[in-house]
Parts: structure tokens; C-alpha cells; sequence
């Protein structure tokens, strides 16, 4: 048996975000390595990963909504709840541009009323927080590292910085053993969002239709690959677990190897053999233009590296929705 695997073995997770994209792959991965996980749903999206794969029927499922405070206490308190990894969140910049309240009530009043619920479980010991490299807001100098300011202004990264900030006011304040991930856009298998440029991408040369960029195609990135994303998740409670003194800290992870959209949209087309040529809007409002992370502090605190590069993760992602929509080329 190896370290992972006797760590997490009949551990007592709780999981937020269980449904989402690095949700199911988390989920997966914990039943996997056989702890006891209970999973907060609040929508039950039948396409989803979670359902294909029928993680609902491997891990405690509890039905609400992250804001009701009582109900969070009940799970941390009945199901004697080790480690919580907190996921859930609204996570589509067009989204909080048009519904700025539902991704405030998500994204910040969530997060403290998970936070003062993990306040009153004396018993708990980790909670890992998922912000974003969003939280930063746009710096004038790159990349971000962890001693940049969180200076969000527009409504999805100023509902993360706010989130990160009450994080980092639990562990200072009340000592509550909280860490928090800082990461770059996500990719991966199992991403129902379209109007993300590598679902959508992927889906639109199926379909061999032109790929939609909703920017100018130039905005600059850091892409994370799902499983990547896992791994940061996993061994950041386990050093957690294992070094209070680690609470209130945050990490930025990444690849170190920042692309425009355009970039990996030629990337996606060169692996999948297609000559459609993208169409682009240059629609994109309150976007920031370019950010991207330095993860040395992870590689160097927590020994973190990612075990797939863009190329690579895109590659399994591609099999991924080949597979799901059924296609064979």
C-alpha cells in the first residue's frame, strides 16, 4: 500500500463541488483510495461525469445548498468529518458579468458559511479551499506569485478574492486549519461548460464545425489538466494534515507554461486532424488579458509537480469527449 493510499484509506472527506469538473475526478479518485466520502449536490445534472460514471452510488450523496450553514454543521458533526475540500462554486466569468448576486451568494457567502460551520467541528483536521488565479485581479507585473495582492475588480474575480481573503481571516483569526489553491483554467474530460474554448473547441470540430473564440483570441492563460488538479488537491490536505503550521497559507500551482486561446485552439485542432479555422467574436468583457502563476513556492513547500503537460493533458481530453459523444476518428 502506498503513502497516498494509507492516508486516505477510511478517511472522512467531505467534498463541495463533488459534481463539478475537478469535483467527479476528485470523487473518483478518493472512492479509489477507499475513503468514506460524503458529497454535497445541490443540482443533479444527468450528462454529468459524476452521473456517467456513477459516483453517486460509491460515496454518501447529501442534497442542499452550501449557504445553509445549520445543514453543513449537521454533516461535519454526524458523519465525523476528518477533511473538507472545498470545490463548489459558480465558476463562469459570463455568468457573474450578468448575475453578479448568484455568484456573490455562491462563491462568497458559501465560503464563510462553510467556513464558521468548520469553526464550530473542533474535531475537524483540514479543510483545503479552491480560489483562483482570478483572485488576483489584474497585476501589473508577471507572473503572479503568492505575495501579489488579491485586487479583483470585476464580479467573478472579486467574488474570489473575497473568498480567499475570509479564508485566510478563519485561519488567522479562529485558527481554523484552512489552505487555500490558487490555479490557473482547468481542462479536462467530463466539462459540460461549451462556451469554455476547450470543450467547446473540442465539440465544435466533432461536430466539424468552426471553434467559437469569444475573445480575440489572444487573452494569455495557465490550462491545468483535471487530473493535475486532483493531485494538488490530495497532497495539499495530506501536508496539511500532517503541518498546521501550513494553515492560512496559499499556493499557487501550475504548469509554468502559459498559452493564448488561439494556441491551444490550434493545439486541439493539430491533435484532432482539423482544418476548420476558428471564429472569433471578440466579445470578451471584464476579462483580465493575461495572468499566469509561479508555482515554485508549491513545488518547493509541498514537492508538487504536474504529472501531465498541455499537450499530453489535451490528448486525454480529446479521447475523453471522442468517447462521450460517441465518435471514432
Amino acid at each position: 500500500m502506498s503513502d497516498r493510499e494509507h492516508f486516505w484509506r477510511d478517511r472522512r472527506v467531505f467534498v463541495t463541488g463533488g459534481t463539478g469538473l475537478v469535483g467527479s475526478w476528485l470523487v473518483e479518485r478518493l472512492a479509489d483510495l477507499q475513503a468514506d466520502v460524503v458529497a454535497l449536490v445541490r443540482d443533479e445534472v444527468p450528462g454529468s461525469r459524476f452521473i456517467q460514471k456513477r459516483l453517486d452510488e460509491r460515496v454518501t450523496i447529501v442534497r442542499g445548498d452550501l449557504r445553509d450553514q445549520p445543514l453543513l454543521e449537521r454533516i461535519l458533526g454526524e458523519y465525523e468529518i476528518d477533511t473538507v475540500i472545498h470545490l463548489a462554486a459558480q465558476t463562469i466569468v459570463g455568468i457573474a458579468n450578468r448575475n453578479p448576486i448568484s455568484t456573490f451568494e455562491s462563491n462568497i457567502a458559501g465560503t464563510w458559511s462553510l467556513l464558521e460551520a468548520t469553526r464550530r467541528s473542533p474535531a475537524l483536521g483540514a479543510v483545503v479551499m479552491a480560489s483562483s488565479d482570478k483572485a488576483y485581479g489584474e497585476a501589473l507585473s508577471l507572473p503572479y506569485t503568492e505575495a501579489t495582492p488579491l485586487a479583483g475588480t470585476h464580479p467573478y474575480d472579486v467574488s474570489k478574492s473575497c473568498a480567499d481573503l475570509i479564508a485566510q481571516c478563519y485561519a488567522k483569526t479562529w485558527k481554523v486549519p484552512v489552505a487555500i489553491t490558487r490555479c490557473g483554467n482547468f481542462f479536462g474530460g467530463g466539462d459540460l461548460n461549451w462556451n469554455r474554448i476547450v470543450p467547446g473547441t473540442i465539440r465544435s470540430i466533432l461536430r466539424d464545425e468552426a471553434p467559437v473564440i469569444r475573445s480575440d483570441g489572444s487573452f494569455i492563460r495557465d490550462y491545468v489538466y483535471v487530473e493535475d488538479a486532483v493531485d494538488c488537491y490530495l497532497l495539499l490536505a495530506e501536508r496539511l494534515r500532517a503541518d498546521n503550521s501550513l494553515a492560512g497559507e496559499a499556493f499557487n500551482f501550475s504548469t509554468d507554461d502559459p498559452r493564448n486561446v488561439l494556441e491551444i485552439v490550434d493545439m486541439i485542432r493539430s491533435q484532432m486532424g482539423s482544418k476548420q479555422k476558428p471564429t472569433i467574436l471578440n466579445e470578451a468583457t471584464n476579462e483580465i488579458r493575461e495572468q499566469h502563476l509561479d508555482s515554485s513556492k508549491a513545488r518547493a513547500v509541498l514537492g508538487w509537480r504536474p504529472r501531465y503537460g498541455i499537450v499530453d493533458g489535451l490528448g486525454r481530453t480529446i479521447a475523453w469527449y471522442r468517447e462521450y459523444f460517441g465518435t471514432r476518428q
